[in-house]
Parts: structure tokens; sequence; C-alpha cells
């Protein structure tokens, strides 16, 4: 799905200035910036235990829209609230299982594949400065703010030699989680980043002491239109 997606926005990136060329006749005074959004990103465990370590690939992306509301008269400056969906995948060597109704934290070994993946529904709030104009398609920005997700399903996937186990939906996740996000770049290119402040786990304890797992996201992040 993830290379759908970038297929589909690459496609806007060229259809767009197209069309603007062919209307520089016409210029709107009330254009409005950036409202289709797709990131891409590598995903961090914050706060490890010493144990505790990433071994793979750990990716995400989202994807959504963002109203953008301009805050003065030249339309540089604005502020985007948005609504989107998310995946992420966490590749490491934290073994989490159920066993009667209760999670195990564990630590992995001797493992195939050893994975967690949440899917959630994101809410982007971010304060915009860009060198736009009614008659410039391309410019720089500085996008930055604060970012909340609801998480709506989870899944572990654990193999070894010997079994094949995933569990669904780790009641210990955080529901609702938050964190600062900054996106700066020219043009279509963007670099991005969110740093989680809430921890990805609640009442979960590791070795016997608690589980202050965060998250920090780095990657690329398209806007569109």
């Amino acid at each position: 799905m993830c290379k759908y997606c970038l297929i589909i926005f690459f496609l806007l990136c060229f259809v767009k200035p197209q069309a603007q060329v062919n209307n520089d006749s016409i210029i709107d005074l009330k254009y409005l910036e950036d409202q289709l959004y797709l990131s891409l990103t590598y995903s961090i465990l914050n706060n490890k235990p010493a144990a505790i370590s990433q071994n793979g690939f750990s990716g995400g992306y989202s994807i959504g829209f963002i109203k953008d509301i301009p805050l003065n008269e030249r339309r540089n400056v604005g502020l985007g609230i948005g609504a989107g969906y998310a995946y992420k995948v966490y590749v490491q060597n934290l073994k989490i299982s159920r066993d009667n109704q209760t999670t195990i934290f564990d630590l992995a070994e001797d493992y195939k594949t050893n994975r967690l993946g949440i899917n959630a529904i994101e809410m982007p709030i971010e304060l915009r400065w860009r060198t736009s104009t009614p008659q410039k398609y391309s410019f720089w920005r500085v996008y930055g703010g604060v970012k909340f997700s609801y998480l709506v399903a989870s899944k572990t996937k654990f193999e070894d030699a010997d079994v094949l186990r995933t569990t669904r939906n780790i009641p210990e996740l955080n529901r609702i989680q938050y964190g600062v996000i900054l996106a700066v770049g020219y043009s279509t290119w963007n670099i991005y980043c969110y740093y989680g402040l809430s921890p990805l786990f609640k009442n979960a304890t590791f070795e016997e002491k608690n589980l202050d797992l965060k998250d920090i996201n780095i990657g690329l992040k398209f806007y569109i239109m």
C-alpha cells in the first residue's frame, strides 16, 4: 500500500505545476497550500532498556488531509489542522505475548521474526510559515506543531524454529499518543521529525521495571496542493 500511495503522490506533484502554468493569467488571492500529505519514516524506540535493541528496519507511513487556515493577509503564515491514517512497525527483540489474559514482555532469543505493528488515526496541528505567493509554486516552508494519535489496532508476530505466534490488540498499548512534529523543506521534499512525548505502553514492566518506551520518527514528508 505504501508503494501505491507514493506513486499517486508523485503523479499529483507532476500534474499540479502543469495546471498552474496554464493558468498564470488567473491569480487566486485566496489560495490555500499543502492540504494533502504523505510521510515515510524510520521509527526509533527511545528510552529502551539496555537489553532491548532494534535489529531490522522499523518503518512507517502516514497519509491524510490538512485544512490550511491562513493567519495573515500575505497568507505566508497559517494554521493547519488535519486528520489521517498511520501505520508503523517496530522490529526489535522485545517479545510481546499473551497468556491467560496476561501480557508478557520478555526478551526474544534465537528467533526469525519479532515485530510489532500499529495502526492509528492521527490529527496533526501545524503552525505554518512559508515563502509562497499566488504565483510561486515552489517555496521554502517550516511547519511545526503537535500530533495526536489514536491507536485502533495492533499486532505482534513472533517466529522461531518451533512456533509462529501472533498477538492482536495488546491492552497495555497507550491508545492515545502525542508528540511534537517539525517539517522543513523546499517544494515537495521536506525533512520530517516526530518526537513522542507519551509512552507507547502503560502499566507494562520488563525485567521488573516500568517499560517507558517512546517513539521518534525521522524521514520525509510530501505536501501536495
